[in-house]
């Protein structure tokens, strides 16, 4: 139908998809390190201790003296490209477009930072799009991640008249495309490497162990996806030990455990000597896996008598990981494209 001479130029009739993941600094500098800490540990998603308690905490404190330290842990991991994880992230949503082609449009989006969840959605509408896919590529379910990321799409909901149909990606750490995803771009890092591993540490994020007993699923989540990943080890790599652990503790609270920093220290003095560890749990490399793993885990494991030690990159825009991301796109895209 013709539009009326006088009505604006509304367009209509497009799909988009919203990849978004957890936020990072825009530079490796103390003031950026400091926005982006103050945004994120002000979730009280991130950190469930009452605003009048914590607030005088992380202003007065950590605010004063976390983000010079962490702004150093960044500027090991920067690149020409910036932070890896903002790299990484518009590297998998530019290659899903590709993927997708003129099906739907791709954009992405930082849970805290930039580019904002709120803005993307808004160009996302601009663009046309009257159905939407919001993809939080978190594996396991947590209050701090994936509920997040669906606070985020609330407030942009209440604050915009003109609203699209929403879906939103659900967890896929039992998925088998996730899990066949993994153990086969793992088994490709491990056949390249100059030794043979003894032990396959799954390090995920760690989490305060008051929230499993709060009902947060995640740390069953992590251990069904090493569950699931041992049994295709066992049959590919019989004789490679895996063990879960959990990573990035904060705080003075008891978190999941046992600690990835504490398993490799062990580890070593009890004899392994070859160790590779990657993180399930992570779909893009970051400042966990490329600092907290990669460099201090190896310094940690060397130092207590280990010999060989390997960081596997995560799924990344890798073919496999792409695989996994366009397989899942397009099974919850169903019925609209």
């Amino acid at each position: 139908m013709e539009r009326p001479a006088d009505h604006p130029n509304v367009l209509t009739g497009k799909v988009g998809v919203l990849v978004v993941n957890l936020g990072t600094p825009d530079a490796p500098d103390v003031d950026s390190v400091k926005r982006y800490l103050k945004e994120f540990l002000s979730d009280p998603r991130v950190v469930e201790i009452p605003r009048l308690i914590w607030q005088p905490i992380l202003r007065g404190i950590i605010l004063n003296t976390r983000p010079k330290k962490s702004a150093h842990a960044y500027s090991q991991v920067w690149s020409e490209d910036g932070s890896p994880l903002a790299a990484i992230t518009k590297a998998q949503a530019r290659a899903l477009q590709e993927r997708l082609g003129d099906a739907a449009i791709v954009r992405h989006a930082m849970r805290y930072q930039s580019p904002s969840m709120a803005k993307e959605l808004d160009a996302l509408v601009a663009a046309g799009c009257e159905r939407i896919l919001v993809a939080p590529l978190y594996p396991h379910y947590s209050g701090a991640t994936t509920a997040s990321a669906l606070d985020a799409m609330a407030d942009w909901i209440k604050q915009r008249r003109r609203l699209p149909a929403l879906r939103t990606l659900p967890p896929y750490h039992d998925d088998a495309a996730y899990i066949g995803a993994l153990h086969a771009d793992m088994t490709r890092q491990m056949e390249a490497l100059d030794f043979d591993p003894e032990l396959l540490l799954l390090s995920y994020h760690g989490m305060p162990e008051r929230t499993l007993y709060l009902g947060d699923p995640y740390h069953c989540h992590c251990q069904k996806t090493s569950r699931l990943l041992a049994e295709r080890f066992a049959q590919s790599h019989p004789g490679l030990r895996l063990v879960t652990t959990f990573q990035s503790r904060f705080g003075r609270a008891k978190w999941l455990e046992p600690a990835t920093d504490a398993v490799l220290t062990v580890e070593a003095e009890k004899g392994t000597r070859r160790v590779v560890i990657a993180a399930p749990g992570f779909s893009a490399d970051c400042l966990e896996t490329l600092e907290e793993l990669a460099i201090r885990g190896k310094e940690d494991f060397e130092a207590a008598g280990g010999t060989h030690f390997a960081a596997l990159e995560c799924l990344n825009a890798g073919e496999a990981g792409m695989d996994l991301l366009e397989a899942m796109t397009r099974r919850e895209l169903a019925g609209w494209i």
